[in-house]
């Protein structure tokens, strides 16, 4: 039986997104046929398309800072939420944070990110299931492109505002989509993207990290 390990493997190609090229990456060049492998890796219709695949514009805006500010997370604790294939939780490592865990539901995001991170020779522990109910027990906390959803975005959210609340810096990267809460956040960085464009409605994403506010 091929495990998520091997199927990351023989579905990707070991690469640097273009705007983190420090970082390598198990990446796919086109969504659709490995969306349509993946279903029938599982024998499963309706299963969520491959995040873990892509290095979307916020995950590599999220990247991209913490790797020019290194001291943002070195020597800290940092907890990567929807990490996808783990950009942000291998460049927090790379920059030196104390312990770095990456949270996802999907067990071919859990395979590439570990994957992933021995690629980089970074030490990410690799955190399953939905956590969103819990508390983030870090100092640091990086969302990327979480915020695509509405129920996910009100979850993520709360959880998010409970990290604040005890103390984390909370990162989010996102090129202001749908369900971005910027009414609480506060820009930090901004970058010109470069991302597939069978992905985004542009070959550029305007893309900025933010920083959640301390509630009033």
């Amino acid at each position: 039986m091929t495990t998520p390990a091997d199927f990351v493997r023989s579905n990707t190609v070991l690469s640097c997104p273009s705007h983190v090229p420090e970082v390598q990456l198990h990446l796919a060049d086109d969504a659709l046929p490995l969306w349509h492998r993946t279903e029938e890796e599982l024998a499963a219709d309706g299963l969520p398309p491959p995040f873990w695949a892509f290095a979307w514009a916020g995950g590599q805006a999220l990247a991209r800072y913490v790797l020019d500010a290194p001291d943002l997370v070195a020597g800290r604790r940092v907890l990567d939420i929807g990490a996808g294939g783990g950009i942000a939780a291998i460049a927090a490592a790379l920059a030196g944070a104390a312990h770095v865990r990456a949270n996802e539901v999907d067990e071919f995001a859990l395979a590439a990110i570990a994957l992933n991170a021995a690629a980089n020779g970074v030490a990410v522990e690799v955190m399953a299931g939905d956590i969103l109910d819990g508390s983030a027990e870090a100092d640091v906390v990086l969302a990327g492109d979480v915020f695509y959803e509405r129920p996910l975005a009100e979850r993520t959210l709360a959880f998010l505002r409970r990290a604040r609340a005890d103390g984390a810096d909370v990162l989010i990267g996102d090129p202001k989509r749908t369900y971005l809460p910027t009414d609480v956040l506060v820009v930090a960085a901004s970058y010109a993207v470069a991302v597939p464009r069978a992905l985004e409605d542009a070959d550029v994403k305007r893309t900025s990290v933010w920083r959640l506010a301390p509630e009033r």
